[in-house]
């Protein structure tokens, strides 16, 4: 194969059978259980790198599970993880802490084109009768239990809508052959053209579990503070570097 040919067609590895196809990444009848809470301001701001800032006097966490039926590209799988609300330049938005999920192809290219902190588990999202259930196994161990009562209220359209359409923000991190970091940048990017086709929400819990390599327990569930269940098609926009860190 030429110099040409390859750079031609190196967008991700390997090289002649790639993890994941090139896009738009669209989602159709993406399913969302959201658990905000609050929780310990210190362990918070030791955890959100800089230059994005929590709120001191409001330490939140979104605990999330998403099931994604129909995913462009990356076929159907559940994902379960950790978002914090964070600002940067003045915008409000959620900064990716950690992410759990049982598909390689989203797992590559959620690493490997935009920084997610994705690793692989076993999550978990349905409805147990009356109840909403989300799960999240690392292995053999349960790390995190979520339930809400199913469709119990009407939940909030315009704030659900807010949030899916709010600046989004990761730390991409790619080493160096040496084990130097190669890349480690602040990356920016938005859901789009999103369809929001129901929002509820309804009583809520939140368990949190101790893991070596799965510390969600990490941010403890101080509070809970509200519950959305919502469902909604919508396209995985590609990023923007808004920091390098290693710059000089």
């Amino acid at each position: 194969m030429k110099e040409s040919e390859v750079i031609k067609q190196a967008y991700a590895m390997p090289l002649t059978s790639p993890a994941f196809p090139k896009g738009p990444y669209r989602f159709n009848e993406r399913e969302y259980l959201v658990i905000t809470y609050r929780t310990d301001a210190e362990k918070l701001r030791a955890l959100v790198p800089e230059p994005l800032q929590i709120d001191p006097q409001n330490p939140i966490v979104k605990y999330e599970f998403m099931k994604m039926p129909d995913s462009t590209g990356f076929g159907d799988y559940t994902e379960s993880g950790q978002v914090i609300p964070v600002t940067f330049q003045g915008r409000k938005g959620g900064y990716s802490h950690c992410m759990f999920l049982n598909d390689d192809p989203p797992i590559a290219g959620g690493r490997e084109l935009w920084g997610f902190p994705k690793k692989l588990a076993n999550p978990s999202l349905k409805t147990e009768t009356d109840c909403l259930v989300g799960t999240l196994d690392y292995g053999s161990v349960r790390v995190a239990t979520a339930s809400m009562g199913y469709k119990h209220d009407q939940g909030d359209m315009a704030a659900v809508r807010a949030s899916l359409a709010a600046p989004n923000f990761l730390l991409k991190i790619i080493p160096h052959v040496d084990g130097t970091p190669r890349i480690c940048e602040l990356v920016e990017y938005y859901l789009e053209d999103i369809d929001l086709k129901w929002a509820f929400t309804g009583p809520s819990s939140l368990t949190l579990n101790s893991h070596a390599l799965a510390p969600v327990g990490e941010l403890p569930v101080l509070d809970i503070l509200s519950a959305a269940h919502f469902k909604a098609d919508l396209t995985l926009g590609l990023g923007k570097v808004v920091h390098d860190y290693l710059a000089k």
